[in-house]
């Protein structure tokens, strides 16, 4: 009998007629002999309105407050996607977090798992039910409830899927797989059978939303298959795993793009070893993760240093960079948030000429202006105004025909 991991997210139980879909669809994989566990996000988007309620209250919510009222939404759903499978003879039981024995770090919103012991788990499974758990969230050794971030329940699914040793984890959405671009921008975009696991990191951590950059790394780590997949059809979806076929090719496999760009200009700093650490380590310190760097070429002794951070962390990551570009005599500060990253993504770019010039001519014969280019051996991504963002992804998928097998 094989141990499988479902993780649905937030539209596939949104409503009570949806989550009684969620049940039929794990009692058919019941009858199909597997042993299932079930992780859940939170209702639709009731995070969202958890989190404006606490705002409403309190302008700035203490950090372990908020992990605990928004880690309810996903105990919510747990509880009701167990009673809805125990409403159709089979028997569930749900789980919090910190039930399931999920151990956490305690850095609040942003928790990582340090540990799965998995022996309720093991313990409900052998009894013959369907363990259901609310994603998310674990607990920290001093028993603070804490959250993973934003798609914290694929992480959840995943890590647990590797504590059990799972054959797989299917992970539900409103999607249908993993496409060569959002769909929503590009119709024509193409569903991807299967993708290898470094391909798909980068795709996520670049802005493609379909699945958790942190679920990715943990199933390559573990060599879990992970299969993305629709929740409101029987299409095939994506296989991500290590055993991608090798064949020859030479194109870019998918394009990733991301609003959430903030870029931060520390104008007119002296160019001597330690400045950018000295405004950099701060915001490490304080959690905030630095993206894209890029220094000027020095004149007369004099640099520009420009990052960027998330939207959210713009507003603290001035208040920590301004006081040390102060201190180190820098002509002003500056940032701007009417960006947006295009990324192209594919194994096939590697050690293959050709591909960035292409990029950057489709850009400039679209008329748009890339502020920062990063690169990595499988990757490259341009900064862009936030309103070309659209008329970039397009053209590049075009230009690359992604929209061919």
């Amino acid at each position: 009998m094989a141990l499988i991991v479902h993780k649905y997210g937030g539209t596939s139980v949104a409503d009570a007629q949806r989550i009684k879909h969620v049940a039929r669809k794990v009692a058919r994989a019941r009858e199909q002999g597997h042993q299932v566990v079930v992780v859940v996000s939170a209702m639709g988007d009731s995070t969202d309105q958890l989190a404006d309620l606490a705002h409403e209250v309190n302008p700035e919510p203490e950090e372990r407050e908020l992990d605990l009222l928004l880690s309810t939404g996903e105990i919510v759903s747990s509880a009701l996607v167990s009673l809805a499978l125990n409403a159709i003879k089979v028997p569930a039981i749900s789980l919090t977090g910190s039930q399931a024995g999920i151990w956490t770090d305690a850095q609040h919103g942003r928790s990582r798992i340090l540990a799965v012991e998995a022996h309720r788990l093991r313990k409900e499974l052998d009894a013959g039910r369907v363990v259901v758990v609310a994603g998310f969230q674990g607990i920290t050794r001093d028993m603070d409830i804490t959250t993973l971030g934003r798609g914290g329940s694929d992480t959840t699914a995943v890590a647990l899927a590797a504590a059990l040793g799972a054959e797989r984890c299917e992970i539900y959405t409103d999607v249908d797989g993993v496409h060569t671009a959002d769909p929503r921008v590009v119709p024509e975009a193409r569903r991807l059978s299967e993708i290898g696991y470094e391909e798909m990191l980068e795709l996520a951590s670049w802005g493609a939303k379909v699945m958790h950059p942190r679920a990715v790394e943990l199933g390559e780590l573990y060599n879990i298959p992970i299969l993305v997949a629709s929740s409101f059809t029987d299409a095939p979806g994506t296989l991500i795993h290590g055993g991608v076929s090798m064949e020859v090719r030479n194109k870019v496999r998918g394009i990733a793009h991301d609003l959430n760009v903030a870029k931060i200009t520390v104008v007119g700093v002296p160019d001597q070893p330690g400045i950018a650490a000295a405004l950099l380590e701060p915001l490490a310190q304080a959690g905030i993760s630095v993206d894209t760097v890029v220094q000027n070429a020095s004149l007369q002794g004099i640099t520009d240093l420009t990052f960027t951070v998330s939207r959210g962390d713009l507003k603290k990551a001035l208040e920590i960079v301004q006081p040390v570009a102060r201190e180190m005599r820098a002509r002003e500060v500056s940032s701007d948030t009417r960006l947006a990253k295009v990324s192209i993504v594919g194994t096939g770019m590697q050690n293959t000429p050709g591909y960035a010039a292409r990029m950057f001519r489709t850009m400039a014969s679209e008329g748009i202006n890339i502020q920062l280019i990063t690169t990595s051996e499988i990757r490259i991504t341009c900064i862009i105004e936030e309103a070309r963002v659209k008329d970039a992804i397009r053209a590049l998928h075009r230009a690359f025909e992604l929209e061919k097998e």
